[in-house]
């Protein structure tokens, strides 16, 4: 989660909602990533989807086997629909997004008993750092 917090930090020096996500794989790092909404112009480019690219570009694969996706806030339902079509393995996600979580928040796509691939979930983690970045952003913005 630490390398998801970086990236995040590095999020809200730039102008973006400091958002930031990280996949590991085997206990290692392999791709890192923070929003770009506003530097790329396009609101689909959310840190969960760069740092998946990012590494099944690294892989070589359209799917992961056994990965570790850390994200610093909970994905949305864009987020969660490409965590589950690239089976990530596990989600640990900072903050709860009450507005557009799709990880327990305001649905959960993530667990929903219909779909194939349901990843292990756990929200919460360092919860407090990652909230704080969101809440100074967004007082900073007021």
């Amino acid at each position: 989660m630490e390398a998801a917090l970086e990236e995040a930090r590095i999020a809200a020096l730039l102008g973006e909602v400091p958002v930031g996500a990280a996949v590991a794989q085997h206990g290692y790092v392999i791709a890192e990533a923070h929003n770009e909404t506003v530097t790329l112009r396009d609101l689909t480019q959310h840190a969960e989807l760069i740092a998946i690219r990012k590494a099944l570009a690294e892989l070589h694969r359209d799917r992961f086997e056994d990965a570790t996706l850390y994200v610093t806030l909970e994905p949305c339902a864009q987020c969660a629909g490409a965590i589950l079509l690239t089976r990530v393995t596990r989600v640990l996600f900072g903050a709860y997004d009450p507005k557009a979580g799709m990880a327990g928040s305001v649905e959960d796509l993530l667990r929903h008993p219909k779909l194939s691939h349901r990843p292990e979930v756990r929200g919460g983690v360092m919860e407090a750092e990652c909230g704080e970045l969101l809440r100074e952003f967004f007082e900073r913005r007021r």
